[in-house]
């Protein structure tokens, strides 16, 4: 039994949840706090990975970072990173899928923050950062961490855009749920049955427990 797909599985929701926090954290603080021309164009785009197909999705990644795209070729040429085929373009793809559902909780849980508790620490003299460290993170980190947990949950089963971008590669891009599709299109159903077993059970308990630890232990 090949247990790299659970590997790199567990590396890219690892990875693409760390991403998608830092980048939903800023998004989320955006859409909950400021007004700015175009507000309503950025939450329409971060939520779209929600409705279009993964496929779409994959297919607009991998032109977006394939070298027939000069923003491509600027990745490879002159960064020297290579997304598409490659477990980072699977993190890539895992980052964009889970982004919406990081969000939605984010984005209420920083809302849910009064503004008065805020506007006192600035009054003490608190600096935004400060304010966001000790006032905003710590009343919202429920939502946070829900939002988290789902966004792992959703890099965890992600399929059709990674299947786009990294492929299919043994040993190299080949994901659980990507595992799991080649088992099943090559009629071996055993590692099929084994690879879904891991796979609900890893997604099961990475909810439950951390569903425990939000409602402390209830």
């Amino acid at each position: 039994m090949d247990f790299f797909p659970l590997y790199l599985t567990v590396k890219v929701s690892l990875v693409s949840t760390v991403i998608t926090v830092a980048v939903g954290c800023a998004v989320s603080l955006a859409l909950a706090r400021k007004v700015f021309p175009g507000k309503g164009v950025l939450d329409a785009l971060v939520m779209q990975p929600l409705v279009i197909p993964p496929t779409v999705l994959g297919y607009y990644l991998l032109v977006a970072f394939g070298r027939s795209t000069g923003f491509g070729r600027f990745l490879g040429d002159t960064l020297g990173i290579e997304l598409v085929f490659t477990w980072k373009g699977a993190v890539v793809a895992a980052v964009i899928s889970s982004l919406p559902l990081f969000i939605q909780p984010a984005r209420a849980a920083f809302e849910g923050v009064g503004a008065d508790v805020e506007n006192a620490a600035r009054l003490l003299g608190r600096t935004e950062w400060q304010v966001l460290r000790t006032i905003t993170f710590p009343l919202a980190w429920r939502g946070l961490l829900a939002g988290a947990v789902m966004s792992f949950a959703r890099a965890t089963g992600e399929f059709g855009a990674t299947l786009m971008v990294a492929g299919n590669i043994p040993g190299r891009t080949q994901t659980l749920p990507i595992a799991i599709y080649d088992a099943v299109q090559s009629g071996d159903a055993q590692s099929a049955n084994v690879l879904v077993a891991i796979i609900t059970v890893f997604s099961f308990a990475v909810i439950y427990i951390t569903g425990r630890f939000v409602r402390g232990g209830r």
